[in-house]
Formats: structure tokens, sequence, C-alpha cells
């Protein structure tokens, strides 16, 4: 498993909610959220908001889907809570998500919203296949809200992080 020094003590990770096809002539960049996102979004968000989920800082893609969860996080949760957007997430790697999250050393609470496979791939690294597997057995679903607490080493081994929630709209 892969390990962020210093680790916040929480980390978020948010996929997008779900979005409608390009248009003809408009960039992957540019879809939006379809009807169903908008609400996938928004209720991810209030589910979140009632478990009392608040975290630091909210780091979004700059892609217009995850602009648009990060809207729906950020009036659900902390409407003073502004994201930071970071291009290199969109189409990022798991290296590039990876370092953003390490780059996070104020923050003891992260979200992260970005795109799948990475998304998926984050989870993973940080958790492990079976931990995965056993939360997601169909995938990183859109608008899927992945809540991980850093446990830190444990009998002298590295227990490092557990899944302890999972949300979907």
């Amino acid at each position: 498993m892969t390990t962020i020094n210093p680790p916040p003590s929480r980390i978020y990770l948010l996929r997008h909610a779900k979005s409608g096809w390009a248009e003809p002539g408009q960039h992957d960049f540019d879809r939006a959220l379809d009807n169903q996102g908008f609400a996938e979004a928004e209720i991810v968000a209030d589910k979140a908001a009632d478990r009392n989920y608040a975290p630091d800082i909210v780091i979004s893609s700059t892609a217009v889907r995850c602009r648009q969860t990060a809207e729906a996080i950020r009036r659900a949760i902390n409407e003073a809570i502004e994201p930071v957007y970071v291009d290199e997430l969109y189409n990022g790697s798991l290296g590039t998500y990876l370092a953003v999250l390490e780059g996070q050393k104020d923050s003891t609470s992260v979200m992260l919203i970005g795109h799948n496979p990475t998304m998926e791939e984050v989870l993973e690294a940080l958790i492990g296949a079976d931990q995965m597997m056993a939360a997601i057995p169909s995938g990183y679903p859109p608008a899927g809200l992945a809540v991980l607490d850093y446990r830190g080493v444990v009998s002298g081994s590295e227990a490092g992080w557990v899944l302890v929630d999972f949300i979907t709209a």
C-alpha cells in the first residue's frame, strides 16, 4: 500500500457525478453533468453533510463535470470552502493524484474530486485491492465518495489507510 508523508488524518475521494456524452465538436473536458448527475452530486453531498464529513480543503479537476460536483459539495458542506482547481487532475496519473494529496501538509482532511480510472487506482493504492474489491466490486461509480482514515503505525507495522465509509447516490 502507498504511504503519504506526512499524511492527513482523513482523505475523501470523490469521483465526479454522471456526465452527458460530448456533443458534436465538444471537447471531453467541457462535458457537463447530465440531469442524473446533478441529482447524484446533490444526494452524495447531502449524505456527506449529514454524516458531518467536512474536509479542510477541496481539490478538484478543472473539467466542467468536476467543477459542478465540487459546487454541490460546497453548497451542502460549507459554503465558505472555495475549491482549489488543479489542471493536472484532468487526465492525471496515479502519481499526479498522490502528489497532490501529499502536498497538502497543512490540512488534516482533504477531498479530491477527479476522474476514473485514476480515482479507482488511488483508492487501490491506499487501501489495497482486497479492501477495494470488498467495498466496490463493480468498480468506482460516478458520484462515489470513499472516506479513508489514516491508522498510522500499529504494533511496529504500517497499518496505513482504512476505508471507513463509501457513499453513493
